[in-house]
């Protein structure tokens, strides 16, 4: 910056920032340009395993993924998102870690997709913003130093090379709560019903 003044006498400091970067916030630059670590995690399911522990048909996940993810969000005016629920895993991982949770307000940003292929269920989240680090503030608490070791995000590697595993182990955090929950919301009343027995149970 000092370097930039002295050449350009016909500038001034403004501000460390523009908001262009832009960090904290929901907006279609992140989108396009990505901001952290870009990650898809997939999986494909067998018809019969989506059946039994699902306790749904992989068409049914299809069909709720299209009319609630991708066209409520559309009618809501979703800047470059189409999920469920993406900032909710995001935020107990973060505080988990260590991260800034703020930062999940441009990591929520994100495509939840479901396809039913040869009869089994293929589905994916893509996160264009994950931003995660294995060193820094909050790192050295105690609670998150173990949960790093348990993550496997403190051994020696190359540079980069944890923050990018622990993006990976993010991404697929928040694939299992999107498939639990699209796979609940299929079934009149499990969502609810499972809300009173875990979470509000006195």
């Amino acid at each position: 910056m000092s370097h930039i003044l002295a050449e350009n006498p016909e500038l001034k400091y403004e501000s460390i920032s523009g908001n262009y970067c832009s960090d904290k916030k929901a907006v279609v630059v992140n989108g396009i340009l990505g901001r952290g670590k870009y990650v898809v995690a997939e999986i494909t399911i067998p018809e019969k395993i989506c059946r039994r522990y699902l306790k749904t048909p992989p068409e049914k996940i299809v069909q709720l993924n299209i009319r609630k993810n991708l066209i409520g969000t559309i009618l809501a005016g979703g800047l470059r998102s189409a999920n469920a629920h993406y900032a909710n895993m995001l935020l107990a991982f973060y505080l988990a870690t260590g991260q800034d949770a703020a930062n999940v307000v441009e990591g929520s940003q994100g495509i939840t997709l479901a396809e039913e292929r040869e009869g089994d269920l293929y589905f994916s989240v893509t996160l264009p913003n994950i931003i995660v680090g294995t060193v820094g503030n909050g790192k050295e608490l105690p609670f998150v130093a173990e949960n790093m070791r348990k993550l496997d995000c403190v051994a020696d590697r190359e540079p980069g090379e944890n923050s990018r595993r622990l993006a990976c182990i993010c991404a697929a955090a928040v694939l299992c709560g999107e498939l639990s929950l699209l796979a609940a919301q299929t079934n009149p009343g499990e969502l609810m019903d499972a809300h009173r027995k875990l979470e509000r149970n006195a």
